[in-house]
């Protein structure tokens, strides 16, 4: 109904202009505009009319040269009102004035001014630190004002439910201490409800977090003047990430020769560590939302180091003499003296009070009171921190008159050279005499003496005669300290007394004899027992064992079972043999069918990396071992390795080509005709595998070294052809014997003669294709040929090289010497054939 009003008016005007002949129209007769928008009008008049004008809505006249209104008239009856780019002041009633002389008319139109919604400040991405009153900004202008909605994920935000938002003037969204957790897109959106009209703008919202910064540790320890290096390294998180830098003493610290830094400077390398290294070092973290800083420690110890150590002289008897030991190192280092075995430190001092220690600061001094010649020698320095040690050594001269040492009783026999040693400890040096009965030795009349000289002892070699070289020989030491003197007694040595058997313990083919070693030696060691045993009533057989140190037990063997011995001992020195002991009686033991189980004793062989395995021979259990098996095998793995048959005289087998460093079970079994005993089992391990040493000759000139070996073979091989042809034209043996008697079917004379005698087979061939061994028996070295040079001598050992001499028994001139032999064992193909006596012998 509202709409048609207009109409109505319009047709009333025309019902007068009829009456009144002046009729004036707008067209359109309402305006909207929006600010900066240009529009026009059309006043259209009916009737005779002379002057068609416009008035503002001020009600001035707008005039023809106005810029922003202009009015202009095209025909007669219509002018045209335009307003250009509209202004919010261009709004109003605006009136069209038709006259005509007296006569005039008029129509107004309403002009309204809008202004479209418009975002005049709303700046993506919008960027707050985490925790602050976030103000993001959405400014909006539209006429009539827009009303604001924010959303965030697609959920409108009412501050009535989230007290931290709140809406502001201008449309700004107020967020109450922000979150991490609020970073996001928001809509800014804007509305005129009366116009329809709608607008947004997406609001990108980040949030900085400031740097959280943790050092990994607050303190480090590093070691100076070593080269070593120190890292300090601390962890920063926060948004965006931030960067880190270091600095020390307020200096900023930039990689190169001194420091190094990773690529997010997170560590820091302080190459080659020196004390003035020590500090704080500060570990700084920076972003948009700001910086936090974390100290790190560094400590820098010192290794203790020995700055102030001399040798020092004294004389014996003293009052006292200071030895100094200096150190420096950070944490101040404690500092102790040793000397042999004893250890000194701060405050101790010896039961007599004459060694005493004293510190202060880096300082310490052993003082030693009442000088000893036992206080000459080499003393050790340690200085001692947490980071390390360090030891120096000095050394403490004490000059002393002579000190005769060593025994003074030497026992011998006649004919038989003995060594009287005059030990003597001096310093400077002294000279030494022998004397006897007040004349220095030698004599010109005594040729059985001999004097031999070393820095520190002298021996004399006697060589009795008689009775009368018996007794006291004096021996006189010499040095510009002093003199000392000593008298020495020559003592006639006598056989030992005879041994005392505790128990025996039989078994059925063998017995152990446990015995105590005789009250009396006779003056010189024992060197040989011999134990005799019989059949009641019949004679008695015997067997001489060496003796060894702590020897308590001896097994003979070749026994009957179940029958009544008797058993008596006897033991020799080098003057010979003593009395035999009381005759114990024993009974052995029924057959009891498989022999015992072996004792093993297992040593590394001297290339190393093989064993030697021996075994005690223990009872037969009343029948013949036959052989021996053993097995072997690394620890650590399972398989075995194959067996190995060993005859019955061998006592000893090598296990060659083991690897190096390796522990190795060996396990030994004998054999007899009823069965296998139990195996000894043992457990050693192989040498580590020696350091190849390269050939430092290389490079130089004169032969190479296959060049000499190869001349080496040559004379060898040549030396050998010739023994060969010597011992067939002498003795009818050798290679060319053997090719005589096989090849050409010859014999030199007595060849029979010789395989009868001598004729003995060096392999065995077993039906069963067993591996055949080869067995060679060889006598033990004694002592000084297993040590590689001679000894030092005693009292029983001549200086010189006296013909040596057996002790022999009469009774037993006709039984077999019994030599302790060692036998070393070869696996060969059991294909081999058997070889007669004059092969074995080639």
């Amino acid at each position: 109904m509202l709409q048609r009003i207009p109409e109505l008016l319009w047709g009333l005007l025309l019902l007068l202009g009829c009456a009144a002949a002046i009729q004036v129209q707008i067209v359109p007769m309402r305006g909207e505009m929006s600010i900066g928008e240009s529009k026009f009008f059309v006043c259209e008049v009916v009737g005779d009319v002379k002057d068609i004008d416009w008035y503002d809505p001020l009600g001035e006249k707008i005039l023809p040269n106005r810029q922003d209104i202009s009015v202009n008239r095209y025909e007669e009856g219509s002018t045209f009102l335009t307003i250009y780019h509209a202004r919010v002041s261009d709004a109003g009633i605006y009136r069209c004035v038709a006259r005509n002389g007296n006569e005039e008319a008029e129509a107004t139109v309403q002009v309204e001014i809008y202004q479209r919604i418009t975002f005049v400040s709303a700046p993506s991405p919008q960027e707050f630190n985490e925790g602050d009153n976030a103000n993001i900004v959405c400014e909006v202008e539209s006429l009539p004002p827009a009303d604001i909605q924010w959303k965030v994920k697609g959920n409108r935000i009412r501050p009535d439910k989230d007290v931290r938002f709140e809406y502001m003037p201008k449309g700004h969204l107020l967020i109450h201490g922000i979150k991490k957790s609020d970073e996001g897109m928001y809509n800014c959106e804007a509305r005129v409800p009366i116009r329809g009209e709608i607008d947004l703008r997406m609001i990108k919202v980040v949030v900085n977090v400031l740097p959280s910064i943790r050092a990994r540790q607050s303190d480090v320890n590093a070691t100076a003047d070593n080269g070593s290096s120190a890292l300090l390294a601390c962890d920063a998180d926060g948004f965006p990430e931030p960067t880190v830098t270091w600095t020390h003493n307020n200096i900023v610290l930039e990689s190169g020769d001194k420091y190094s830094l990773n690529e997010d400077g997170s560590e820091l390398v302080i190459k080659d560590v020196k004390k003035v290294d020590e500090g704080d070092y500060t570990c700084i973290a920076k972003n948009k939302a700001g910086e936090k800083a974390e100290e790190v420690s560094l400590n820098v110890f010192v290794q203790p180091k020995i700055t102030y150590l001399n040798n020092q002289t004294a004389e014996e008897f003293d009052d006292q003499v200071a030895l100094t030991c200096e150190a420096s190192g950070d944490p101040t280092p404690t500092i102790s003296w040793s000397f042999e075995n004893r250890v000194f430190t701060e405050g101790e001092q010896s039961l007599d009070r004459n060694i005493v220690v004293r510190s202060h600061a880096r300082v310490s001094s052993l003082t030693l009171k009442n000088v000893q010649f036992t206080y000459a020698g080499q003393y050790l320095c340690t200085a001692i921190n947490s980071i390390g040690q360090d030891s120096q050594s000095m050394y403490l001269e004490v000059s002393y008159a002579p000190k005769i040492l060593g025994d003074v009783t030497v026992y011998t026999w006649e004919g038989n050279p003995a060594n009287i040693s005059c030990e003597v400890e001096a310093h400077p040096g002294a000279s030494v005499l022998w004397f006897r009965d007040g004349l220095q030795l030698p004599t010109a009349n005594s040729t059985n003496l001999k004097i031999y000289n070393t820095p520190t002892v002298s021996y004399l070699e006697v060589t009795p005669d008689s009775q009368n070289d018996f007794g006291s020989y004096n021996c006189t030491a010499t040095n510009t300290l002093g003199t000392e003197s000593k008298e020495f007694l020559l003592i006639q040595a006598e056989v030992p007394s005879s041994p005392e058997i505790q128990q025996v313990e039989p078994f059925s083919t063998t017995a152990v004899v446990e015995f105590e070693e005789p009250d009396s030696m006779g003056g010189v060691p024992i060197i040989k027992y011999r134990v005799e045993w019989r059949l009641v009533g019949n004679q008695w057989a015997g067997e001489v064992f060496d003796a060894t140190a702590d020897m308590t037990k001896i097994t003979i063997s070749g026994l009957k079972p179940e029958t009544d011995y008797e058993v008596k001992m006897s033991a020799i020195n080098g003057k010979g043999e003593g009395e035999s002991s009381v005759a114990s009686t024993f009974k052995t033991n029924p057959i009891q069918g498989e022999p015992s189980t072996p004792i093993l004793q297992v040593k590394v062989h001297s290339n190393g990396n093989a064993l030697k395995v021996n075994w005690i021979k223990q009872d037969d259990g009343g029948s013949p071992i036959k052989h021996y098996l053993i097995r072997y095998k690394a620890k650590h793995v399972s398989d075995w390795k194959p067996e190995i048959r060993i005859p019955y005289g061998s006592d000893y087998v090598i296990l060659n080509g083991l690897e190096w460093n390796t522990e190795y079970e060996v396990h030994v079994l004998a054999e007899n005709q009823r069965g296998k005993s139990q195996p000894g089992i043992q457990y050693m391990r192989t040498a580590t595998q020696p350091t190849t040493i390269p050939d430092g000759t290389s490079g130089g000139s004169g032969l190479s070294t296959g060049a000499i070996v190869g001349i080496l073979i040559v004379v060898f091989f040549l030396l050998l052809v010739g023994v060969d042809v010597t011992c067939y034209f002498l003795n009818k043996c050798g290679l060319l014997m053997c090719i005589a008697v096989n090849v050409c079917g010859k014999a030199g004379p007595g060849a029979k003669g010789k395989d009868i005698e001598e004729g003995k087979a060096a392999f065995t061939k077993d039906e069963s294709k067993e591996p055949i061994v080869e067995v060679r028996t060889e006598e033990e070295h004694t002592p000084n040929q297993e040590g590689g040079g001679p000894t030092e001598p005693n009292e029983t050992t001549p200086l010189t090289e006296p013909d040596g001499k057996t002790v022999k028994d009469e009774n037993t001139k006709n039984e077999t010497e019994v030599n302790n032999a060692t036998t070393e064992v070869k696996t060969v193909p059991s294909e081999a054939p058997q070889m007669n006596g004059n092969e074995s012998k080639a």
